[in-house]
């Protein structure tokens, strides 16, 4: 395990490749199924693993806050993950120190099992499977599909929200006035697979007065764009009057945002659609990696008015 955790911050380089790592984790029994399932993590959003430090309770915490922990200088709430899955660990040993939406936080798990490298094409959209909740989607860690294990790839975001709803309160409303038009007919196509994200896109969209179309996926995204280049082609009309512009995370089952933005920008017809990239990974190393499949811009979550700044930047009159 020594070896693993060494290895996180050394392997989260992999980027454009349509492939990533999990790093896969225990919880313990679930309380009411009685079984031990696998969870995982992208190894991208972790900091670091540590084993358990010390824990400085906190009178009033939230439910699931264990209290802080002094990680390097920096201290950080530690959330018993456990326990907001309902699951029973053994103990807890080890902790995640993550960084999601510009915000950094231990999440403590029973153990570390390994990091795996994996195709977006196997993982699947927990929605997709009529699951869903807690989880985004379902990765199978190994080649064969019939007798492959399966760890459930948590929705971070929702989780934060609810066990530090003050910390990320921010991202419900626009504070600024923005002025941005597209052309009459267009939308802007977005991606993204977590639920909370999705309904934080769309209330600014909405807010902003722009028409969007919202996908799960990656490859959900890369399939309508095609159709709505084939639907404007049929029309004789210009592709941007049917897509103002695409938004994209960059974590999705089947298909990340740096493939698809790759593969947009690849094409012949599609290039023509400026592309934003929208994540949870802030860091620049994330923003040079989303220029150089050739993302026009580049945005962490989430504020609605960094949001609406990132998208009147790449839409101008054409």
């Amino acid at each position: 395990m020594s070896q693993i955790l060494r290895e996180v911050d050394e392997r989260a380089q992999l980027a454009g490749t349509n492939k990533f790592e999990l790093l896969v984790f225990r919880l313990g029994e679930d309380q009411l199924l009685n079984s031990r399932e696998l969870f995982g993590i992208n190894v991208f959003k972790v900091r670091e693993a540590l084993v358990m430090p010390k824990i400085t309770p906190m009178p009033g915490a939230p439910e699931h806050v264990m209290g802080v922990a002094n990680i390097r200088g920096q201290i950080i709430p530690v959330i018993d993950l456990p326990t907001v899955v309902g699951c029973r660990a053994d103990g807890l040993n080890i902790l995640l120190v993550t960084e999601y939406e510009r915000s950094v936080q231990g999440f403590a798990v029973e153990d570390v099992d390994e990091i795996v490298r994996l195709e977006w094409g196997r993982v699947l959209s927990a929605e997709g499977a009529a699951v869903g909740g807690l989880v985004t989607s379902l990765a199978r860690l190994d080649e064969n599909e019939e007798t492959a294990r399966l760890a459930l790839v948590l929705d971070v975001e929702h989780i934060l929200r609810q066990v530090l709803p003050s910390r990320f309160k921010a991202g419900d409303e626009l504070v600024q006035q923005h002025s941005i038009s597209i052309p009459q007919g267009a939308v802007i196509l977005y991606a993204d697979d977590s639920g909370v994200a999705r309904n934080q896109i769309e209330r600014t969209l909405r807010s902003l007065g722009l028409p969007f179309l919202g996908t799960k996926t990656g490859k959900e995204a890369w399939d309508r764009l095609q159709q709505l280049a084939h639907d404007a082609k049929a029309a004789g009309i210009p592709l941007r009057n049917k897509v103002a512009m695409v938004l994209t995370d960059l974590e999705m089952p089947e298909m990340d945002g740096f493939t698809l933005t790759r593969r947009i920008k690849e094409h012949e017809t599609l290039r023509e659609i400026p592309v934003v990239i929208h994540s949870s990974l802030s860091g620049t190393a994330n923003e040079s990696h989303a220029h150089s499949v050739g993302a026009d811009g580049y945005v962490a979550k989430f504020l609605p008015d960094d949001l609406a700044r990132a998208v009147a930047q790449v839409i101008r009159p054409h």
